[in-house]
C-alpha cells in the first residue's frame, strides 16, 4: 500500500483501510489518478491467489471490466458490463470466489483529465445500489484528495523539469541567466507546494501528475 493511499484511506473519521473491505468482502483493486500510463497511487487488496492467475493468465488485456473503466465513467455492476469475454475471466473469476462485482470509474473534463477507477467484489450477492453509491463516493473523495496541486508557477515547473533532465542547479541558473539562489527558491517553493520533503521527491511527484 502506498504513503498517498494510506493518507487518502483516512476518510470521514473512519478507520484506515477499513471501508473498502467492509463494502468489497471479496477484494477490491483501486487506481488513482492514472497519467500518461501508470497511476499515481494503487492498491490491490485482491486474493492472491486471484492476482497470481491474472499475472499468469495477462487477463488485463482481454478483462471486460478493465476495458469498460476505460471506456466509461459511472459505475455498472460486472454482470452488466456490455464488453465482451471471450477468454471467461469473470467466469474464472467466480471461481476464485469472486462472483459478484461493480466497477467505478471516474475522470477529470477536459483531454488532459486524469481518471481514476475501482473494481470491487463479493462472493455471496449483487452489490446493492447503496452499496455502490458508498463506494463510488469515496473513490471520489480520493480522487478529488489526490488531484494535483495548481500554484505551482511556469517558472517553479521549469525548475523541476529541468532538474528531471539531470542539471545542477549551478547549470540550471545559466541556463535561465538567474541567481544559483533564485533557482533554489523556485524548487524550494516546488517542494513546499507538492507536499515533497526532498527535490527528487518532488520530481517525482510532478511526473506523477503530469505537470512535467
Amino acid at each position: 500500500m502506498t504513503k498517498e493511499f494510506i493518507r487518502a484511506e483516512r476518510v470521514e473519521g473512519g478507520a484506515q483501510g477499513t471501508e473498502f473491505a467492509r463494502l468489497a468482502p471479496g477484494g477490491y483493486y483501486i487506481a488513482l489518478r492514472i497519467g500518461f500510463a501508470f497511476p499515481l497511487a494503487e492498491h490491490n487488496a485482491l486474493p492472491t491467489a486471484w492476482i497470481d492467475r491474472y499475472t499468469q493468465q495477462s487477463y488485463m488485456v482481454f478483462d471486460p471490466v478493465m476495458q469498460w473503466v476505460y471506456r466509461n465513467a459511472g459505475a455498472v455492476r460486472w454482470s452488466a458490463i456490455p464488453e465482451a469475454d471471450p477468454r471467461g475471466v469473470l467466469a474464472d473469476a467466480a471461481r476464485h470466489g469472486l462472483q459478484f462485482g461493480v466497477a467505478i470509474s471516474l475522470d477529470d473534463p477536459g483531454p488532459k483529465g486524469q481518471r481514476s477507477f475501482g473494481s470491487f467484489a463479493r462472493g455471496d450477492r449483487e452489490f446493492e445500489d447503496a452499496e455502490i453509491a458508498a463506494l463510488a463516493q469515496k473513490l471520489e473523495w480520493l480522487h478529488v484528495a489526490m488531484a494535483p496541486p495548481t500554484n505551482l508557477t511556469q517558472a517553479e515547473l521549469e525548475a523541476l523539469s529541468l532538474v528531471k533532465q539531470g542539471y545542477l542547479v549551478k547549470e540550471i541558473a545559466n541556463m535561465l541567466g538567474v541567481s544559483e539562489g533564485a533557482v533554489k527558491q523556485r524548487l524550494k517553493n516546488a517542494k513546499v507546494k507538492l507536499g515533497a520533503k526532498t527535490g527528487s521527491q518532488a520530481v517525482s511527484a510532478a511526473t506523477g501528475y503530469g505537470l512535467i
